[in-house]
């Protein structure tokens, strides 16, 4: 195993696309707990309570949906330069870019499934109006109890149409680390969950079952304990929201887990305190067979079948 690269320091935002502006909005705020930072023409800035950062979501008005593009904050200034230049030579850049309210200027590039990722270091960090200072220093905002009230981002999952081509591209552009992938009989490299530091995840990637490039399967918060998904789960059915699956405990990656789709479509999920630490520098990729998934997450709950045909956009004529 080559040594881990800690050029990249965290998965920073994700800008989700919806056609459904207002109530979207309206969910991410008033149901999911986030707060609003700012605004722009087109876009509204929103953030966990626990996340340092101006944003952690940037939910942009679209004919569609889906995913805008996908930012992490380098290490450091070089460690942005390093890897810009590695990018570079992989041939899959699109440029500089000026950033945006929340962040200075990032480095753009794509994927080999057509996701779009930035890379940034100059970041604008949340400083709280009178209504959200925390009563300690140690915390960007208060705890405000809303909805949800979700702790702070934790991760993604994207669809793709060849996993292995992600899994070599992942650990060359970002040095990200594959700590759990799923292997099917045939060969064919099913599911993959990557780290760019010392947490057991911050992206994943699982094979898109329609075979189109570019979608978009979840974004992540994380909330302390499993009572915090239960009482979730609660919440949403007082405010009619679609639970699509949970809550349950996966297998791969033991996350206690809760899914649901916000109103534009995109799912949405929430899970407890977020992924697991690995301290072990020489950590070996955990593999899980086909036989191993068949049996359906930690506790039997069988994987339903939306679960690997439901993405954004839309795919006309899947299966969900």
């Amino acid at each position: 195993m080559s040594e881990p690269c800690f050029d990249v320091a965290h998965l920073g935002h994700v800008e989700l696309l919806t056609n459904k502006f207002e109530e979207s909005l309206d969910f991410f705020v008033n149901v999911y707990g986030l707060t609003e930072s700012g605004r722009d023409e087109n876009s509204v800035y929103l953030r966990a309570w626990d996340d340092y950062e101006f944003h952690s979501l940037k939910l942009t008005k679209s004919d569609t949906t889906g995913v805008g593009h996908i930012g992490y904050r380098a290490s450091s200034e070089a460690a942005l330069m390093r890897r810009v230049k590695v990018i570079e030579e992989m041939g899959c850049g699109i440029g500089w870019v000026d950033g945006d309210m929340s962040h200075g200027r990032a480095y753009r590039f794509t994927d080999p499934d057509g996701h779009v990722f930035e890379l940034y270091y100059d970041t604008v960090k949340y400083q709280a109006p009178d209504s959200e200072k925390p009563a300690l220093k140690n915390i960007a905002q208060r705890y405000h109890g809303r909805g949800v009230a979700v702790r702070r981002i934790d991760h993604l999952n994207l669809l793709a149409t060849n996993v292995e081509a992600i899994r070599d591209f992942m650990q060359k552009a970002l040095g990200s680390r594959v700590t759990e992938q799923i292997m099917l009989d045939s060969g064919v490299l099913a599911g993959c969950w990557f780290t760019v530091n010392n947490k057991t995840y911050d992206i994943a990637y699982t094979k898109d079952a329609t075979g189109t490039p570019g979608r978009f399967h979840h974004v992540t918060y994380a909330l302390d304990q499993r009572e915090d998904v239960l009482r979730a789960a609660d919440i949403f059915l007082e405010n009619n929201v679609f639970i699509e699956t949970g809550p349950h405990k996966h297998a791969v990656q033991g996350t206690f887990f809760l899914y649901v789709y916000e109103p534009a479509g995109n799912r949405v999920e929430v899970c407890n305190a977020g992924a697991r630490l690995i301290l072990q520098p020489d950590w070996e990729t955990v593999t899980w067979t086909e036989s191993d998934r068949k049996k359906g997450q930690a506790w039997g709950l069988k994987t339903i079948p939306s679960f690997h045909t439901h993405g954004t956009p839309p795919v006309p004529n899947a299966s969900e």
